[in-house]
């Protein structure tokens, strides 16, 4: 068995699919009021976490107010594998525009989306800009959204001359369109500082923040109890659905607990911790995985919730191999242990 791609990649390919997944859990599962109000609070806490905080890292501190929020969404956007598009109108107007495929609805999950989704991270993230910079003249115009089946996400930041009622920060104006794309004025950050492994994680992280502030917010809508069943259900599918597309991006297909551990050796070394392996080719395997990147800084509900996704998450890619195994996972505080053997 070789590896072809990187854990990386693959890590962070899985961890988007299960957040799509559990998306679309939500969206069958729940009323859309609860949709809305996920994704408002998962955009909210994304915002007030990243927003201010990450201007000096990617150099916008000197930017006019619109002008700095665009270029904020296309920089974060595209150094966590999203594409964005920025137009500049003039220092008080700027456009962004996300592009196909939608990194937030990849493939046909766009179709089971409803459109309180988009509502829900418009009002959470977009609205806030204004709010978050202290400027009060501050709004964002929304002239085109994705599951309503427009030209995808679009819209523009605008300082007005006077302040802005907090129902007028976010706007809908769907007959506007965006002026032309010039490659040559993209933003890009700074190639010194952003070299192709710290992209490769940043992806990765990208998608991981997505469930590990996504838990909480769903849980301070549906309570910890069904937002837990949910996660570990969404995480178990994608595991069982995922597998052949994880072999195929690491290059290591097989059969039995020899084939099975690498793969899932490879996967937990894709999320940066250390992974070492005991046991032989085809009797028992024990992965021992330390460092638990995924929960760091988290404790609570938040911990064990985003665990019990993760073990879920391996256990589907476990059973969806030909060969019949027993898997059991055990976690400490900074340590999992996971046991493969013949079923």
């Amino acid at each position: 068995m070789t590896q072809s791609n990187s854990p990386i990649a693959a890590q962070a390919y899985l961890l988007h699919q299960t957040f799509l997944g559990l998306q679309l859990l939500v969206a069958v599962e729940q009323e859309k009021a609860d949709v809305y109000e996920w994704m408002f609070r998962l955009f909210r806490r994304q915002h007030e976490e990243k927003f201010l905080s990450s201007f000096a890292k990617l150099g916008l501190e000197g930017d006019p107010p619109a002008v700095a929020c665009a270029k904020y969404h296309v920089l974060s956007n595209n150094v966590g594998g999203v594409g964005v598009e920025y137009m500049e109108e003039s220092e008080r107007k700027a456009w962004v525009r996300f592009r196909y495929p939608r990194w937030m609805y990849a493939g046909p999950a766009i179709c089971g989306i409803p459109v309180e989704a988009s509502r829900g991270f418009l009002h959470g993230w977009y609205a806030q800009n204004g709010v978050s910079l202290n400027n009060p003249r501050l709004g964002f115009v929304c002239v085109s959204e994705d599951v309503t089946g427009q030209f995808g996400l679009c819209g523009y930041f605008q300082e007005y001359d006077q302040d802005l009622a907090p129902e007028d920060r976010l706007r809908f104006a769907p007959g506007e369109r965006p002026p032309p794309f010039d490659p040559a004025a993209q933003p890009a950050p700074p190639p010194a500082d952003w070299n192709a492994e710290r992209l490769e994680k940043a992806q990765r992280n990208y998608a991981l923040e997505y469930l590990r502030n996504g838990l909480p917010a769903l849980a301070e809508v549906l309570g910890w109890e069904r937002t837990r069943a949910l996660a570990t259900r969404a995480a178990r599918l994608t595991g069982l659905q995922q597998r052949a597309a994880l072999e195929a991006k690491l290059g290591c297909a097989g059969e039995g607990p020899d084939a099975t551990a690498f793969l899932l050796a490879m996967l937990l070394r894709g999320m940066g911790d250390d992974v070492k392996r005991t046991g032989g080719a085809q009797q028992s395997i024990v992965l021992e995985q330390r460092g638990l990147r995924m929960v760091r800084g988290l404790e609570g509900n938040a911990r064990e919730a985003l665990l019990e996704l993760a073990t879920a998450l391996w256990s589907g890619v476990v059973d969806s191999g030909r060969t019949f195994l027993s898997f059991e996972a055990k976690v400490e505080e900074t340590r999992a242990t996971f046991s493969l053997a013949p079923a």
